[in-house]
């Protein structure tokens, strides 16, 4: 079994548009839909997938839900609220309704200012309803991230994209492992493999793992077996490589860590981390 915990659905042709992505990148600006990711994601043995939400505008939120509805891949989705808005609450409150609602995701500009006071009420609604908050953030705010775990432990917080850490085939930064043993001190925070081709420094991206180890090693290291989770990060990935090639690359690597590891990393610790429904 493998859920991958990262992909992205939306469709331009629509009366409305899309927010995002923009109509100048001819490889994004397409319909991404349910049966083009299946296409791809089946043969490599994918049997459910998080949507996570990129468009600001709540009714997207909605529109996933009703994809969703006669779509058994779609196990959960990561919604797009705004936890300074006014009506968070309210939208929280309709949107949670729905078992398919697993969280929400915010991005650095959030994180800049989330641990002020007047948002924490706000946030801590999420771990009430035993929701998830997915976090588009980069080695400069991981401790950031950790003063937010500290104020609300029981919150599930899931870093995207490897926390958006430069990818040599190097040792990585070492700001980006100074704050992972930080958000290691946190048990309620994981992170996703994920964004590793889109990370990748040398162009084109490297399809061998080995280029990877040296910033999966640590992230096995710090946060341990049970804390990491597979994300593909599609269609976006598309950018750097093949679908096919971002899952080669996490497979290859947990090969040497072990099939009770790959188990964790490919399905268990998303359901862990996010609860989602299983919706055989």
């Amino acid at each position: 079994m493998i859920i991958d915990t990262h992909t992205h659905f939306y469709d331009p042709t629509r009366p409305q548009g899309v927010p995002w992505p923009p109509q100048n990148n001819p490889l994004l600006y397409r319909r991404v839909l349910p049966e083009h990711y299946r296409v791809l994601a089946a043969p490599e043995g994918v049997t459910g997938t998080i949507v996570v939400e990129a468009s600001p505008w709540i009714e997207d939120n909605q529109w996933v839900l009703d994809l969703a509805q006669n779509e058994p891949l779609i196990i959960g989705l990561v919604g797009n609220l705004d936890p300074t808005s006014d009506d968070f609450v309210k939208h929280l409150n309709r949107f949670e309704k729905n078992p398919l609602f697993r969280g929400i995701r915010l991005g650095r500009n959030h994180l800049q200012t989330i641990t002020q006071s007047t948002l924490i009420p706000n946030l801590s609604q999420l771990s009430e309803k035993d929701l998830s908050l997915d976090l588009l953030v980069g080695p400069d705010l991981l401790v950031s991230v950790s003063e937010l775990a500290a104020q609300l432990p029981a919150l599930r917080i899931i870093l995207n994209h490897v926390a958006h850490v430069p990818i040599t085939g190097k040792t990585p930064d070492p700001e980006w492992i100074d704050g992972l043993h930080r958000v290691a001190d946190h048990p309620s925070i994981y992170c996703k493999i994920s964004g590793l081709v889109e990370m990748a420094q040398q162009t084109p991206a490297p399809e061998d793992s080995a280029y990877y180890a040296p910033t999966l090693d640590h992230l096995w290291q710090i946060l341990g077996p049970d804390r990491l989770l597979y994300g593909s990060n599609w269609p976006v990935c598309e950018r750097a490589a093949k679908y096919t090639v971002v899952q080669h690359i996490v497979k290859e690597y947990v090969k040497s860590i072990g099939p009770e590891a790959a188990e964790k990393i490919f399905w268990k610790n998303a359901k862990t981390a996010y609860k989602w429904i299983d919706r055989k």
